[in-house]
């Protein structure tokens, strides 16, 4: 593979301005241009891009700005030989910090506060409602990237960790692993259950009636990681019926959530619109990686965080 010239799609806009990525890479061999249409794309060898195109089809290489990759079509790209890698390995710290500030908003009641503000409202909780994470338990589902960046946190301030993965391998900071046909066992009886794990055939649906109903009344469920990992329908009539407390979400079924979505109305319920990963330094860890990647194809040809 010989990449003269790259793209940066318009699409990451959703994210940071294309030409912040374009000025990080600005200095490399290949001319690096912001691309918007399929005749701009149909002149570069590779692409790095928020969403997919057709027109991705015709190039070599597609690099994805997120660490899922659910949205590209990946048998077709293996027929075509087309190499696909993503930005895992980025964002541990930003979900890491997005999800302790979910749990802090629970226990210290931050969105109850914030709410009342909105309403000049002065008014206190039961004294029985607040509570320090110390000491409370989480599960964290998924011990990639942000599963670790999750539990290092949740770690640091005295919580209960135990995790769920493909296999029981210890993971430092996390007091149990357990494998995955044991996540019931795992997700009963702690505090909150965070899941941080990729979407593909094992995880599609993954949370449903049944793991619901697996938890604690009083426990919280927590998405970082894609919406269809949840039965949405599910979740609505766990909380209806009082067999959670709470969510805390940032990825949906349907993007953006629709207004007549019963998820706004919960008073439990936070609803953040899928921004976990963001940092204002998200272009300079998605630079680093496509500039990894550049130098091994000169080298060796081989890519980190290959996908197909």
């Amino acid at each position: 593979m010989h990449v003269e010239r790259l793209g940066i799609h318009d699409s990451v806009s959703a994210v940071f301005p294309p030409e912040r990525l374009c000025e990080a890479l600005a200095d490399l061999h290949p001319e690096v241009v912001v691309v918007d249409d399929a005749a701009a794309i149909s002149a570069c060898d590779a692409v790095v891009t928020f969403a997919h195109e057709e027109a991705f089809l015709d190039l070599e290489w597609i690099h994805s700005i997120q660490a899922g990759y659910d949205r590209f079509p990946l048998p077709e790209l293996e027929d075509r030989g087309i190499v696909l890698t993503n930005s895992t390995g980025i964002h541990g710290d930003s979900v890491g910090e997005t999800v302790l500030g979910y749990m802090l908003g629970v226990s210290r009641r931050l969105q109850q506060y914030a709410r009342q503000q909105e309403r000049r409202e002065w008014d206190k909780p039961d004294w029985d409602v607040p509570f320090t994470l110390a000491g409370e338990s989480v599960c964290v589902v998924g011990l990639g990237t942000l599963g670790r960046g999750i539990a290092d946190r949740a770690d640091a301030i005295g919580m209960t960790v135990t995790g769920v993965r493909r296999s029981e391998e210890p993971v430092e900071g996390v007091d149990r692993v357990y494998a995955s046909e044991d996540l019931h066992e795992a997700i009963s009886g702690v505090r909150f259950v965070a899941l941080a794990t990729p979407l593909n055939e094992h995880t599609r649906g993954l949370i449903g009636e049944a793991e619901l109903a697996a938890m604690d009344e009083e426990s919280y469920l927590i998405n970082v990681a894609r919406g269809g990992v949840v039965d949405q329908d599910a979740l609505v009539a766990a909380l209806e019926d009082g067999e959670i407390r709470g969510a805390a979400l940032d990825v949906f079924e349907t993007e953006p959530l629709p207004e007549e979505s019963p998820l706004w109305g919960f008073e439990e319920v936070t609803v953040t619109p899928h921004v976990a990963a963001f940092t204002r330094e998200y272009y300079e860890g998605v630079a680093g990686i496509v500039r990894t990647n550049l130098e091994r194809i000169a080298a060796d040809g081989t890519f980190e965080n290959r996908v197909v």
